[in-house]
């Protein structure tokens, strides 16, 4: 008997002993250029047995020997079954392309990165996503000839771009209410006047998507009352490839005009003489400006990656980019400053813009395992804007302190150079300890050097008189003062050290437990010098205004050549004609330490409801230092704030449909002042003057933080494969809401100012994205989408008095920046002829009149109007590897127009700046290798 049991057990080891086959293979996204799939299933029909595939779209089963039935899918996508058969032993490789379905929207909980960057994938992630958030991807950008994230992020509803500047607005709330963050990790501003870095700066080339939270949630920063951009920077994952794309192009206004720049700038963009002491280059170069070239707008980028595989399954993968292009802009109108009365007036301004952006980026990503995941990410960007104005170039420019009496002939010169170099150094890990835990952290490092070095100011009357044709009348320089005639140095350094660690725990298949910290500290330095000519013959007559080098020069420096001195000023010193090299005008020191914790969870009450409660624990401490002209001699120079907010939130999802969810959030958020808003530093343009205010952060007048609450619901119907219906509805509340106001003085000196107890926001936003007609194939062939916001917003406003004092005639007005309707649109056709398959888009927006600056007193509101603009974007893939793109860009010219509404005594609105951009018209090729 023993025997015999002897005999069975080792029967039965054989049978177990036997080898296992193996089935491996790889996943790819048909949707995404056959890039690898991350988080693809493998599963055997019928049964639980399956796999998922890595970031490298991998995966591997080992079954024994017999005949099953393989299912291969992922959300969003169509199936594709397939019979094999195993022998023992047997290894087969087994690949498989899936491609999106038209009706399979299902929710699944993706445990990785998936690929952003088209616009399916984007909608499965939102229809996903815990809060509320949308996105635009790198396949849209390029189907629409988006070159940018700030024109990603307009196409967003409830986003809006103000013209001629970077700000961007979300739900009527500008630049001071958002927050930027790059994978995740906080970014500096490139601008004194911005908090957030310009957005006109991420060219797609480096973009996979650009989201736009516009929900709190306790992973992002207190700091949040309009939403928070994130822009996801590219990877890649596969073979070798190189891309290359040349540009040209021109600018209808732009064209045929003779364009100047400033002298000591080169053509990409960078200025040579940063070596040399302020003092040095004035008393070395003069005013004038110089040829700036042919005014055809040209480009250039290069595009490749590569991936290396090692033993155990590792991989490294490069992904780089760089990438120069240029921009001739010309603008001809009118500027002026109006505040009771008129100030400074120029009929006709003629600006001359030459501006450059140079970007390269680096991202390397190390799986170390199929759990274990490294990123570092190198950005730098060099921007540059070299401006050359001539106010009053008509002869009709009228200045209120003229000294001649003429209401005419006043005339000014502005050459004006600015550069921003940004590098961002980022490391991020990403590590799935097991099936429950997983762990992502992240560090960074952020300098941006902003300067504006050498900007010529000229001021001239009886300009007029260098119009005539008499040779014995000439204009006179303007000397109310010692600086109406100039030369301005302005510095600017950022650095900032930004961090996250995040845990997710998943404590059951309905709960996962969410833990986080996030550390931020920045520090500003800010310095600017002046340099005044004072002219010692006030009768000094310019007989040619297109060369003040022959007056502004050594042989005519000092006293004994009876022509100018060189003035400069300092807090300590006041005005002189001696100067010491590098004297210093302004400064300012800004530092912002932040150091938070969160706890969040995702709790699935059933299959239908999810709630996710949190709450974060901040602690700030902000401190301004200053040292600036032109304050009280008991000004102690610093304010300071140390506060620790406590900041609920809750978001939840009720899934009404396998395509349609239902959503809702509440939170508590703040808003902190900036450190441009804080420091009564006076930036003095040629019609406009802003500066900041002390007294914002000042505890004795009960201002510190603005306590912001947000509601929101949104109903979502993701009803086809490329089609999306959505219908939101929100509501803020802001306590000690910060606003620019227009101050009641001599100057018309625009400063920020707490201007109430409360303002209250509300509206409703509606986005449709509907496929009209399909190919054969099913493929989208005419698109048309729509996304349409409307607002109400009210304020009350009362008088502040401190450092600086403000009072107003009404008891309330609209918010500062907020558009009552804003509206995106765009209608996208992909016939084919052959093999010949163009995409043409044709893309619409507006909003409408919103407050520039608030009018103080009896001054009314400085306000910018509403326009619409219209792009045409044509691609043309030739072959396989080549594009020919052309695109006609703000094809309805709109007038870009600012006034100050409503002035009795002008009769109605006062026109304060108007112009037009002109027709941008582009050509590209674009070959891949």
């Amino acid at each position: 008997m023993k025997q015999f049991f002897l005999f069975i057990f080792l029967l039965a080891n054989m049978a177990f002993a036997q080898d296992k086959a193996q089935v491996t293979g790889k996943i790819l996204d048909g949707e995404m250029n056959n890039d690898p799939m991350f988080g693809a299933t493998v599963v055997v029909q019928g049964t639980t047995t399956g796999a998922q595939t890595d970031f490298d779209g991998i995966y591997s089963l080992e079954l024994a020997a017999g005949t099953y039935i393989l299912e291969f899918s992922y959300v969003g996508y169509g199936t594709i079954v397939e019979t094999i058969t195993l022998a023992e032993g047997e290894k087969k490789e087994i690949n498989k392309t899936l491609k999106a379905a038209a009706d399979a929207l299902e929710e699944i909980v993706l445990t990785g990165n998936v690929n952003r960057e088209s616009q399916n994938a984007l909608d499965l992630a939102q229809q996903k996503a815990t809060s509320i958030k949308q996105a635009i991807g790198a396949q849209e950008m390029s189907n629409k000839g988006i070159s940018d994230a700030a024109g990603a992020v307009a196409k967003i509803s409830g986003v809006s771009k103000q013209e001629g500047s970077s700000s961007v607005y979300v739900r009527g709330l500008g630049d001071r209410y958002l927050n930027t963050t790059l994978n995740g990790l906080s970014l500096p501003s490139n601008k004194i006047e911005n908090k957030n870095i310009d957005l006109n700066l991420f060219s797609s080339d480096v973009i996979k998507n650009v989201a736009v939270s516009k929900a709190f949630n306790s992973k992002l920063y207190g700091d949040f009352a309009a939403g928070n951009v994130d822009i996801v920077s590219k990877e890649y994952t596969g073979k070798g490839f190189f891309d290359a794309s040349v540009n040209t192009g021109f600018n209808t206004n732009a064209i045929g005009k003779n364009f100047v720049k400033s002298d000591g700038t080169g053509s990409l963009g960078f200025y040579t003489r940063y070596e040399h002491n302020p003092y040095s280059v004035v008393m070395s170069h003069g005013v004038d400006p110089v040829e700036a070239g042919s005014p055809i707008n040209s480009g250039i980028s290069l595009v490749g990656g590569k991936s290396f595989d090692f033993e155990n399954n590792s991989r490294l993968s490069f992904f780089i980019t760089a990438g120069f292009e240029n921009d001739y802009r010309y603008r001809k109108g009118l500027t002026a400053n109006y505040a009771g009365t008129y100030t400074k007036l120029f009929p006709q301004a003629e600006e001359y813009e030459y501006s450059t952006t140079t970007n390269a980026m680096l991202n390397l990503t190390y799986k170390a395992t199929d759990k274990i995941k490294f990123k570092f990410n190198s950005l730098f960007i060099n921007s540059s804007s070299d401006e050359v104005g001539y106010y009053g170039s008509g002869g009709q420019g009228f200045n209120w302190d003229s000294q001649s009496g003429e209401e005419r002939g006043f005339y000014q010169m502005n050459v004006q150079f600015n550069q921003d170099k940004i590098f961002v150094n980022q490391l991020l890990g990403e590590h799935k300890i097991n099936d429950k835990l997983d762990i992502d952290w992240g560090i960074g490092i952020n300098n941006v050097f902003a300067n504006q070095p050498d900007r010529k100011r000229i001021s001239l009357e009886d300009y007029h008189f260098a119009l005539d044709d008499n040779p014995n009348t000439n204009p006179v320089f303007f000397t109310n003062n010692a600086f109406d005639n100039q030369r301005y140095f302005q510095k600017v350094d950022d650095t900032e050290f930004t961090s996250y660690l995040r845990a997710s725990y998943k404590t059951s298949e309905e709960v996962t437990i969410n833990l986080g910290l996030n550390g931020r500290s920045k520090e500003r330095n800010f310095q600017n010098s002046r340099y005044g000519y004072e002219i010692i013959d006030t009768s000094l007559e310019v007989t040619d205004v297109n060369n003040l080098n022959s007056i502004f020069n050594m042989a005519n420096q000092g006293v004994l050549y009876n022509t100018y001195v060189i003035n400069a000023i300092s807090p300590e010193n006041g005005v002189g004609q001696t100067n010491l090299p590098g004297l210093v005008e302004n400064t300012y020191k800004g530092n912002l330490n932040v150091l938070a914790g969160y706890i969040s969870a995702d709790i699935n009450v059933n299959e239908k409801l999810l709630i996710v409660p949190g709450v974060r624990l901040e602690s700030i401490d902000l401190e301004t230092t200053y040292d600036v002209i032109n304050v009280s001699a008991t000004d102690p120079g610093v304010v300071n704030m140390n506060e620790t907010l406590f900041l609920p939130s809750l978001n939840a999802k009720y899934k009404l449909s396998d395509d349609a969810n239902l959503r809702f959030a509440f939170s508590k958020t703040a808003s902190l002042p900036e450190f441009k808003e804080i420091a009564p530093f006076v930036y003095v343009g040629v019609t406009d003057r802003i500066g900041g205010n002390p007294d914002l952060i000042n505890s004795d007048l009960g201002s510190t933080t603005s306590k912001v609450f947000n509601f929101d619901v949104k109903y979502e119907w993701f009803f086809n494969k490329g089609e999306l219906l959505s219908l939101a509805g929100f509501a803020k509340q802001i306590h000690d809401p910060i606003n620019l106001v227009t101050a009641i003085d001599a100057t018309g000196t625009e400063r920020y100012f707490r201007t109430g107890d409360k303002a209250d926001i509300f509206g409703v936003e509606l986005d449709v994205r509907k496929i009209l007609l399909r190919d054969s194939e099913e493929d989208a062939k005419l698109t048309a989408g729509l996304n349409a916001t409307y607002m109400h917003t009210k304020q009350d406003l009362k008088a502040s008095n401190g450092t600086y004092s403000v009072s107003f005639d009404r008891s309330s007005d609209q918010l500062q920046g907020a558009s009552p309707f804003i509206v995106n649109s765009d209608i996208s056709y992909k016939p084919t002829f052959g093999n010949y398959k163009p995409m043409a888009n044709l893309i619409f927006t507006y909003f409408s009149d919103r407050i520039y600056s608030l009018g103080a007193g009896s001054i009314s509101n400085k306000v910018e109007k509403g326009f619409a603009s219209l792009d045409f974007v044509l691609k043309n893939k030739i072959g396989e590897n080549a594009e020919l793109n052309f695109s006609a860009k703000n094809l309805l010219d709109p007038s870009i127009k600012i006034i100050r509404e409503d002035v009795p005594a002008e009769g109605g609105d006062v026109t304060l700046s108007e112009y037009k951009r002109g027709i941008n018209i582009g050509l590209q090729f674009k070959y891949k290798f």
